[in-house]
């Protein structure tokens, strides 16, 4: 039994001897290759973006980017972050002095071949623009090459013989492997039941010691199998140089650092048109939002209405459109007064005395013409006779008048149609305003205000397309209207676009001068709990600055704490900016 025992515990103890030096070898490839990670010497990830450099000058922000063999920069004004086109950009290199070519406007490329040589890159880049030269370093660092992973000394005598047979058993499918151990424990057992029954119970251990040791076996060899399915044990990984790292196809996108700052590379500021402006201090006024409408120029403005009520008919020309352009004196439409039965008895009554009565004086003055060459009649009384047929003639062609011409609707200044009621054959009652005329540059601005201003006041206006109209003070009213007092103001410049009943936001000044920072409307953003404006910290970042606003005019607000003077803050583009996550 002992004998027995002792032939499978020596059995067991050879397959082991025959897997451990196998086993690390084999374990350690299937962990490297799960996923492709080679061990602690690595590379680190490849970062979302080229490898790039940045400097500044007091004119000029200069960004390096590496694409592929060459070399990108971007130039832009320092104050505005404006690109910068038609600049002289020469770059020293260990090559010499080598002229970056414009590809787009504040872009230049230079072939950089160099590259390849190291890793490490002391540039000095002149800018030339206006007749003045900026000198510009940059510290250029790419990633440090990863060579080919080297095979490590090689193994000799039983390790060596161990690990051969390990890799060939490796190569063996794990379902063959695992049938072998199964049928080598079914041999051992029917070989246990030919000998005593005093000598079954080590048979038994023998034979599940045999079969777990093989079950082990496989499982570990069917591991390193599936570990290195795909990789022939021949096969090595080509060293990675810098120029394959800052390949040329790599995207790069903004995004929102830890720290709360967001990165946006420069070809994507371009695309964004991110502008910024530098902080300063001034003396401003503070202003109130007052809401207004634009209304006409009352010595630029009429209405042509109808004095008695009759039926409308075009000119000559037709009734003019909206929007023609007349001028003082035209006749745009005409009006016929109706004219009833009753009043065309009357009329024809009245027509027939004036007959009658003329035909009487035009006999007498015929006497008279007779009798004032004898003397028998005086020279003062054929006159008057003449006098009186006149009038009588007069009255009757008045008569024919009303009942054939129309009246004229003429225009009473030069202008524009703004307004039009005229329809052919409509009936018009005495005041109908049928056209109104408008200058479309000369419009005023009435606003409600609660705050007294104060006389000459100038003001500012802003639409809802987010455009601006300077105005100029032009009267306040004394008539209450809604708790409030009505202010007229004069639109300066042009004002293309506008319309009559617009409303608008009127920033009237009120209240002393004082100290203050003002910055762009455009640049403050709405967050949660307040306002906040993106400062440009360096080339490609930008770190959002909670502040505290108050409006100032149409196009600026009033900072009034959060960010000190002489900082950039982005004027154009800050909506856009903040939708970076």
């Amino acid at each position: 039994m002992f004998r027995c025992l002792a032939a499978a515990l020596r059995a067991l103890a050879l397959l082991v001897a025959l897997a451990l030096p196998a086993l690390p070898v084999l374990s350690g490839a299937a962990l490297a290759h799960e996923g492709h990670d080679h061990g602690a010497d690595a590379p680190p990830a490849p970062a979302a973006t080229a490898p790039r450099a940045e400097a500044v000058s007091e004119r000029f922000e200069l960004v390096a980017v590496v694409q592929g063999t060459d070399l990108v920069l971007y130039l832009d004004a320092f104050a505005t972050n404006a690109p910068v086109p038609e600049a002289g950009v020469a770059v020293m290199t260990p090559e010499g002095r080598r002229k970056a070519a414009e590809t787009a406007p504040g872009t230049y490329r230079l072939a950089a071949p160099w590259l390849a040589a190291g890793t490490d890159h002391d540039l000095v880049v002149g800018v030339s623009a206006e007749g003045r030269t900026d000198l510009l370093d940059l510290d250029l660092h790419l990633p440090t090459p990863i060579a080919a992973p080297t095979a490590g000394p090689s193994a000799s005598g039983a390790a060596a013989s161990a690990t051969a047979l390990a890799d060939r058993l490796a190569r063996q499918s794990p379902a063959a492997l695992a049938a072998g151990g199964f049928l080598m424990g079914l041999g051992a057992f029917a070989l246990a039941l030919r000998r005593r029954a005093g000598q079954s119970l080590a048979v038994i251990l023998a034979v599940l010691l045999a079969v777990g040791a093989t079950l082990v076996l496989a499982l570990f060899l069917g591991g390193a199998a599936q570990a290195h399915e795909g990789h022939g044990p021949d096969q090595t990984q080509p060293p990675v140089t810098p120029a394959a790292l800052t390949g040329g196809t790599l995207m790069e996108r903004a995004r929102r650092l830890p720290d709360g700052s967001v990165f946006v590379p420069k070809s994507l500021q371009r695309l964004l048109a991110l502008r910024t402006g530098l902080t300063a201090q001034a003396s401003v006024t503070r202003s109130v939002a007052l809401p207004g409408r634009i209304i006409p120029d009352p010595n630029a403005s009429g209405v042509v209405q109808s004095s008695v009520g009759g039926r409308l008919a075009p000119p000559e020309r037709g009734f003019p459109r909206l929007g023609t352009r007349v001028t003082r004196g035209e006749v745009l439409a005409t009006v016929t007064p109706p004219v009833q039965a009753v009043d065309v008895s009357d009329m024809r009554q009245r027509q027939g005395e004036l007959d009658q009565q003329i035909a009487i004086l035009e006999r007498r003055v015929g006497r008279f013409e007779r009798l004032s060459t004898t003397g028998a009649v005086a020279q003062t009384q054929l006159d008057d006779a003449r006098s009186e047929l006149g009038g009588l003639r007069d009255r009757r062609a008045a008569l024919d008048a009303i009942r054939r011409e129309p009246e004229s609707l003429v225009a009473p200044v030069d202008g524009v149609i703004a307004e039009a009621n005229a329809v052919a054959g409509a009936m018009a009652a005495p005041g109908t305003v049928v056209y109104r005329i408008v200058d479309p540059g000369k419009l005023w601005v009435e606003a409600l205000s609660f705050e007294a201003l104060a006389e000459g006041s100038r003001a500012t206006a802003r639409l809802g397309d987010g455009g601006t109209l300077q105005l100029a003070y032009r009267g306040t009213g004394l008539a209450d209207r809604n708790q409030a007092v009505p202010v007229q103001f004069a639109v300066e410049g042009e004002a293309k676009g506008l319309r009559l009943g617009q409303f608008v936001t009127v920033l009237a000044p009120v209240g002393p001068a004082r100290p203050g920072l003002p910055v762009a409307r455009s640049g403050v953003v709405r967050a949660e709990g307040g306002s906040l404006v993106y400062e440009h910290v360096s080339a490609e970042r930008f770190l959002g600055r909670p502040v505290r606003v108050a409006p100032l005019d149409a196009d600026r607000m009033l900072v009034e704490d959060g960010i000190a003077a002489g900082r950039r803050v982005v004027v154009q583009g800050a909506e856009l900016l903040d939708q970076i996550r």
